[in-house]
């Protein structure tokens, strides 16, 4: 059985299922989903690693700044972000209804 994953790497699949298409760089991702270079680039191997994610060096750097190494979904990290996204829908607890209360009735 396929161990779930973390949820720093969820939040990081989320992220780039948000537009599957475009190439990011870790540290605008970075920012987006609250974690440290520690943290991130780790799961970004490992994502890439299983083929959910894709990873290139940037083409054209802006001068005097060395390229950055970008990454998108892989149509099968869309597919698995999909099947999280749903997976979460199906978990999340149901709305709890909060009592009503009657101001005219006095404190509670």
């Amino acid at each position: 059985m396929a161990r779930r994953p973390s949820p720093q790497t969820v939040a990081v699949l989320r992220a780039f299922a948000e537009d599957a298409e475009t190439w990011r760089y870790g540290y605008e991702l970075g920012q987006q989903v609250g974690l440290k270079a520690g943290s991130l680039y780790p799961i970004l191997i490992r994502l890439c690693d299983r083929d959910l994610l894709e990873s290139s060096w940037e083409r054209e750097p802006a001068p005097g700044r060395p390229p950055r190494h970008l990454y998108r979904l892989t149509p099968s990290g869309a597919a698995f972000a999909v099947e999280l996204g749903a997976e979460a829908a199906e978990s999340a607890p149901a709305p709890r209804r909060r009592p009503h209360l009657n101001p005219a009735a006095g404190a509670v």
